[in-house]
Formats: C-alpha cells, sequence, structure tokens
C-alpha cells in the first residue's frame, strides 16, 4: 500500500474528525447524522493514521511528496 496522502491532508481529517466528534458528544449532531458524519469521521482518522485514501487510488490523487511515494518500493526491494 504506497503512501498517497501529505502532511496537511492527514492534519486536514484529523481535525475535521474530531470536530464531528465533539458535536457528537456534546449532543449537537444527533439522529441520522450523528451516524453519517461519525462514520466519516472514523473513515477519516483511519485513513490519516495509515496515510492512505482508497478514493484516492480510484481517483487518481495523490497529495504525497514526491520523496514519500517512492519510499514502500525500496522497502520492498529489501
Amino acid at each position: 500500500m504506497t503512501k498517497n496522502m501529505g502532511k496537511t491532508d492527514k492534519t486536514v481529517r484529523l481535525v475535521v474528525a474530531i470536530v464531528i466528534a465533539i458535536f457528537i458528544l456534546t449532543g449537537v449532531l444527533t439522529g441520522a447524522w450523528a451516524w453519517i458524519l461519525g462514520i466519516l469521521a472514523v473513515f477519516f482518522a483511519v485513513t490519516s493514521a495509515i496515510s492512505f485514501c482508497p478514493l484516492y487510488t480510484v481517483l487518481g490523487i495523490s497529495t504525497a511528496p514526491k520523496a514519500e511515494k517512492e519510499k514502500p518500493k525500496e522497502e520492498e526491494k529489501k
């Protein structure tokens, strides 16, 4: 799995996930919206932690610096 997320992208996703979690825990978001956005927050947090977004792969997008993208290839050779 090649990294396709840069530092800024990961930070933004993590901040959005935290904000959504706070809204849910304080009762600002309830019902179906809480579930939908809660699932989205978990997805954002997980993809931020592993630096990989499956949707980016499908769309051919990468926000990772070139050095980070090439790093896993070098590790596979070892």
